[in-house]
Protein backbone atom coordinates (compact mmCIF):
# COMPACT_ATOMS: atom_id res chain seq x y z
CA UNK A 1 0.00 0.00 0.00
CA UNK A 2 1.21 3.12 -1.24
CA UNK A 3 0.91 6.40 0.70
CA UNK A 4 -1.06 9.44 -1.14
CA UNK A 5 1.39 11.40 -2.82
CA UNK A 6 1.51 15.37 -0.45
CA UNK A 7 -1.05 17.61 -2.15
CA UNK A 8 0.57 20.38 -3.91
CA UNK A 9 -0.11 24.44 -3.90
CA UNK A 10 -2.69 24.11 -6.37
CA UNK A 11 -4.32 21.70 -5.37
CA UNK A 12 -6.05 23.76 -2.72
CA UNK A 13 -9.51 24.75 -3.15
CA UNK A 14 -9.14 28.63 -3.44
CA UNK A 15 -12.52 29.33 -2.80
CA UNK A 16 -12.94 27.44 0.24
CA UNK A 17 -9.34 28.82 1.60
CA UNK A 18 -11.10 32.00 1.37
CA UNK A 19 -14.01 31.42 3.52
CA UNK A 20 -12.26 29.98 6.06
CA UNK A 21 -10.17 33.75 6.21
CA UNK A 22 -13.21 35.50 5.57
CA UNK A 23 -15.44 36.52 9.11
CA UNK A 24 -18.63 34.32 9.78
CA UNK A 25 -21.34 37.35 10.47
CA UNK A 26 -21.02 40.69 10.75
CA UNK A 27 -20.24 41.84 14.32
CA UNK A 28 -22.31 43.91 16.64
CA UNK A 29 -19.58 47.00 16.20
CA UNK A 30 -19.91 47.13 12.64
CA UNK A 31 -23.41 46.64 12.51
CA UNK A 32 -24.99 48.86 16.02
CA UNK A 33 -24.82 52.67 14.19
CA UNK A 34 -26.50 51.62 10.87
CA UNK A 35 -29.26 50.13 12.91
CA UNK A 36 -29.79 53.21 14.44
CA UNK A 37 -29.32 55.08 11.21
CA UNK A 38 -32.25 52.53 9.75
CA UNK A 39 -34.43 53.40 12.96
CA UNK A 40 -33.88 56.73 12.16
CA UNK A 41 -34.78 56.24 8.55
CA UNK A 42 -38.20 54.18 9.50
CA UNK A 43 -39.12 57.26 12.29
CA UNK A 44 -39.06 59.69 9.09
CA UNK A 45 -41.07 57.03 6.84
CA UNK A 46 -43.70 57.20 9.79
CA UNK A 47 -43.73 61.04 10.45
CA UNK A 48 -45.27 60.80 6.59
CA UNK A 49 -47.97 57.95 7.39
CA UNK A 50 -48.55 59.90 10.69
CA UNK A 51 -49.37 63.57 7.97
CA UNK A 52 -51.14 61.59 5.82
CA UNK A 53 -53.48 60.40 8.55
CA UNK A 54 -53.38 63.99 9.67
CA UNK A 55 -52.05 63.61 12.95
CA UNK A 56 -49.64 66.71 12.74
CA UNK A 57 -48.19 66.28 16.03
CA UNK A 58 -47.07 62.59 16.27
CA UNK A 59 -45.92 63.64 12.75
CA UNK A 60 -43.87 66.56 13.68
CA UNK A 61 -42.33 64.04 16.49
CA UNK A 62 -41.54 61.62 14.38
CA UNK A 63 -39.31 63.88 12.32
CA UNK A 64 -37.73 65.00 15.14
CA UNK A 65 -36.97 61.15 16.79
CA UNK A 66 -35.38 61.01 13.29
CA UNK A 67 -33.16 64.06 13.92
CA UNK A 68 -31.88 62.90 17.34
CA UNK A 69 -31.52 59.14 16.40
CA UNK A 70 -29.23 61.05 13.30
CA UNK A 71 -26.98 62.74 16.08
CA UNK A 72 -26.22 59.24 17.40
CA UNK A 73 -25.36 57.41 14.93
CA UNK A 74 -22.68 59.27 13.84
CA UNK A 75 -20.77 59.36 17.68
CA UNK A 76 -21.81 55.78 18.12
CA UNK A 77 -20.10 55.01 14.70
CA UNK A 78 -17.23 56.90 16.24
CA UNK A 79 -17.02 55.47 19.57
CA UNK A 80 -17.06 51.84 18.67
CA UNK A 81 -14.59 52.76 15.52
CA UNK A 82 -16.81 51.73 13.08
CA UNK A 83 -16.96 54.39 10.74
CA UNK A 84 -17.30 53.13 7.02
CA UNK A 85 -18.08 54.21 3.53
CA UNK A 86 -21.31 52.25 3.33
CA UNK A 87 -22.45 54.34 6.63
CA UNK A 88 -22.22 57.55 5.60
CA UNK A 89 -23.82 56.80 2.32
CA UNK A 90 -26.86 55.35 4.32
CA UNK A 91 -26.79 58.50 6.83
CA UNK A 92 -26.78 60.35 3.60
CA UNK A 93 -30.38 58.56 2.05
CA UNK A 94 -31.46 58.60 5.38
CA UNK A 95 -31.77 61.99 5.81
CA UNK A 96 -33.00 63.15 2.64
CA UNK A 97 -35.79 61.14 3.48
CA UNK A 98 -36.27 62.15 7.29
CA UNK A 99 -35.44 65.95 6.59
CA UNK A 100 -36.05 66.61 2.92
CA UNK A 101 -38.77 64.27 1.87
CA UNK A 102 -40.91 64.17 5.01
CA UNK A 103 -41.15 67.46 6.76
CA UNK A 104 -42.06 69.33 2.58
CA UNK A 105 -45.07 66.25 2.29
CA UNK A 106 -46.15 66.63 6.05
CA UNK A 107 -46.21 70.86 5.28
CA UNK A 108 -47.76 70.27 1.65
CA UNK A 109 -50.52 67.97 3.49
CA UNK A 110 -50.93 70.48 6.36
CA UNK A 111 -51.17 73.57 4.73
CA UNK A 112 -49.39 74.14 1.00
CA UNK A 113 -52.07 72.03 -0.95
CA UNK A 114 -54.31 74.91 -0.39
CA UNK A 115 -51.99 76.47 -3.47
CA UNK A 116 -51.96 73.59 -5.40
CA UNK A 117 -49.42 74.43 -7.85
CA UNK A 118 -47.44 77.10 -5.82
CA UNK A 119 -47.50 75.45 -2.82
CA UNK A 120 -46.36 71.92 -4.08
CA UNK A 121 -43.13 74.15 -5.50
CA UNK A 122 -42.00 75.72 -2.61
CA UNK A 123 -42.47 71.81 -1.30
CA UNK A 124 -40.35 70.66 -3.92
CA UNK A 125 -37.69 73.39 -3.38
CA UNK A 126 -37.27 71.94 0.13
CA UNK A 127 -37.00 68.69 -0.38
CA UNK A 128 -34.70 69.34 -3.54
CA UNK A 129 -32.32 71.75 -1.02
CA UNK A 130 -32.03 69.10 1.15
CA UNK A 131 -30.90 66.38 -1.09
CA UNK A 132 -28.18 69.17 -2.93
CA UNK A 133 -27.02 69.77 0.89
CA UNK A 134 -26.39 66.62 0.98
CA UNK A 135 -24.83 65.70 -2.33
CA UNK A 136 -22.48 68.86 -1.72
CA UNK A 137 -21.92 67.30 1.82
CA UNK A 138 -21.00 64.15 -0.03
CA UNK A 139 -18.51 65.56 -2.70
CA UNK A 140 -16.55 67.31 0.11
CA UNK A 141 -16.03 64.69 2.33
CA UNK A 142 -13.03 63.39 1.58
CA UNK A 143 -11.61 67.02 1.34
CA UNK A 144 -9.26 68.33 3.86
CA UNK A 145 -9.19 72.14 3.00
CA UNK A 146 -12.54 72.94 4.15
CA UNK A 147 -12.54 76.75 5.48
CA UNK A 148 -15.63 76.51 7.38
CA UNK A 149 -15.20 72.88 8.81
CA UNK A 150 -11.27 72.99 9.66
CA UNK A 151 -12.43 76.36 11.52
CA UNK A 152 -14.73 74.32 13.21
CA UNK A 153 -17.96 75.54 11.53
CA UNK A 154 -20.49 74.30 9.57
CA UNK A 155 -21.57 75.57 5.73
CA UNK A 156 -25.40 76.43 5.50
CA UNK A 157 -28.11 74.95 8.14
CA UNK A 158 -27.68 71.30 8.67
CA UNK A 159 -30.71 69.45 7.52
CA UNK A 160 -32.17 68.07 10.91
CA UNK A 161 -31.80 71.27 11.84
CA UNK A 162 -33.49 72.66 8.38
CA UNK A 163 -36.28 69.92 9.08
CA UNK A 164 -37.48 71.09 12.53
CA UNK A 165 -36.99 75.06 11.43
CA UNK A 166 -39.21 74.29 8.30
CA UNK A 167 -41.83 73.17 11.22
CA UNK A 168 -42.08 76.32 12.97
CA UNK A 169 -45.73 77.47 11.39
CA UNK A 170 -46.78 74.24 12.79
CA UNK A 171 -45.52 74.55 16.50
CA UNK A 172 -47.29 77.88 16.38
CA UNK A 173 -50.27 76.67 15.08
CA UNK A 174 -50.60 73.73 17.13
CA UNK A 175 -49.81 75.93 20.63
CA UNK A 176 -51.34 78.76 19.93
CA UNK A 177 -54.33 77.32 17.55
CA UNK A 178 -54.38 80.19 15.29
CA UNK A 179 -54.85 80.04 11.81
CA UNK A 180 -52.97 82.37 10.27
CA UNK A 181 -49.78 80.63 10.83
CA UNK A 182 -51.47 77.74 8.47
CA UNK A 183 -51.58 80.45 5.79
CA UNK A 184 -50.08 78.86 2.60
CA UNK A 185 -48.21 81.76 1.53
CA UNK A 186 -46.82 82.48 4.45
CA UNK A 187 -45.87 78.71 5.29
CA UNK A 188 -44.90 78.44 1.64
CA UNK A 189 -42.24 81.59 1.71
CA UNK A 190 -40.83 80.20 4.92
CA UNK A 191 -40.07 76.62 3.72
CA UNK A 192 -38.22 78.53 0.35
CA UNK A 193 -36.37 80.71 3.01
CA UNK A 194 -34.94 77.76 5.08
CA UNK A 195 -34.30 75.94 1.81
CA UNK A 196 -32.19 78.73 0.68
CA UNK A 197 -30.42 78.06 3.81
CA UNK A 198 -29.37 75.09 3.70
CA UNK A 199 -28.08 75.36 0.55
CA UNK A 200 -26.01 78.67 1.44
CA UNK A 201 -22.49 79.29 1.89
CA UNK A 202 -22.92 81.01 5.12
CA UNK A 203 -21.01 79.42 7.93
CA UNK A 204 -23.11 78.38 10.78
CA UNK A 205 -22.23 77.35 14.43
CA UNK A 206 -21.35 73.62 14.89
CA UNK A 207 -21.28 72.13 18.60
CA UNK A 208 -17.17 72.31 18.22
CA UNK A 209 -17.36 76.19 17.73
CA UNK A 210 -19.95 76.93 20.80
CA UNK A 211 -17.44 75.93 24.04
CA UNK A 212 -18.77 78.45 26.84
CA UNK A 213 -16.58 79.41 29.57
CA UNK A 214 -15.61 76.91 32.68
CA UNK A 215 -16.79 79.77 34.98
CA UNK A 216 -20.47 79.22 33.51
CA UNK A 217 -20.74 75.26 32.92
CA UNK A 218 -23.16 74.83 35.99
CA UNK A 219 -25.23 77.30 34.28
CA UNK A 220 -25.26 75.66 31.21
CA UNK A 221 -25.84 72.23 32.63
CA UNK A 222 -28.65 73.86 34.46
CA UNK A 223 -30.49 75.28 31.34
CA UNK A 224 -29.89 71.94 29.72
CA UNK A 225 -31.71 70.19 32.49
CA UNK A 226 -34.30 73.53 31.92
CA UNK A 227 -34.91 72.67 28.47
CA UNK A 228 -35.28 69.24 28.55
CA UNK A 229 -37.72 69.56 31.65
CA UNK A 230 -39.38 72.21 29.25
CA UNK A 231 -39.84 69.78 26.37
CA UNK A 232 -41.85 67.50 27.93
CA UNK A 233 -44.37 69.87 29.59
CA UNK A 234 -45.03 72.59 26.91
CA UNK A 235 -43.37 71.19 23.91
CA UNK A 236 -44.40 73.71 21.21
CA UNK A 237 -43.50 76.79 22.63
CA UNK A 238 -40.56 75.44 23.73
CA UNK A 239 -39.60 73.97 20.09
CA UNK A 240 -40.87 77.41 19.03
CA UNK A 241 -37.76 79.22 21.63
CA UNK A 242 -35.28 76.58 20.10
CA UNK A 243 -35.64 77.61 16.75
CA UNK A 244 -35.55 81.47 17.32
CA UNK A 245 -32.69 81.46 19.54
CA UNK A 246 -30.81 79.01 16.72
CA UNK A 247 -31.88 82.11 14.17
CA UNK A 248 -30.93 84.31 16.16
CA UNK A 249 -27.37 83.23 16.49
CA UNK A 250 -26.75 82.91 12.71
CA UNK A 251 -25.12 86.13 12.28
CA UNK A 252 -23.12 85.11 15.50
CA UNK A 253 -21.76 82.54 13.16
CA UNK A 254 -21.19 84.57 10.44
CA UNK A 255 -19.52 87.24 12.65
CA UNK A 256 -17.03 84.67 14.51
CA UNK A 257 -16.21 83.15 11.34
CA UNK A 258 -15.41 86.47 9.78
CA UNK A 259 -13.16 86.94 12.70
CA UNK A 260 -11.12 84.08 12.00
CA UNK A 261 -10.75 84.30 8.22
CA UNK A 262 -9.16 87.83 9.03
CA UNK A 263 -7.25 86.04 11.87
CA UNK A 264 -6.00 83.15 9.38
CA UNK A 265 -4.79 86.22 6.85
CA UNK A 266 -2.98 88.09 9.46
CA UNK A 267 -0.95 85.05 9.85
CA UNK A 268 -0.48 84.08 7.14
CA UNK A 269 0.54 87.79 5.84
CA UNK A 270 3.32 87.57 8.67
CA UNK A 271 4.46 84.07 7.43
CA UNK A 272 4.86 85.46 4.02
CA UNK A 273 6.63 88.52 5.16
CA UNK A 274 9.21 86.81 7.51
CA UNK A 275 10.20 83.82 4.64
Amino acid sequence: MTDAPAPGPGDFDEDEVDRERLPRGLTLRALAPNAVTSAALCAGLTGIRFGIMGDWERAVMAVILAGVLDGIDGRVARLMKAESRFGAELDSLSDAISFGVAPALILFLWSLQGLPRLGWLAALAFAVACALRLARFNARIDLKDQPHKSAGFLTGVPAPLGAGLAFLPLYLWIASGNDLFREPWLVAAWAVAIAFLMISNMATLSWSSMRPRKTIRLEVLALAGLVIAALLTEPWMTLVGICAVYLALMPLGVIRYARVRRQRAAAAGSQSASG
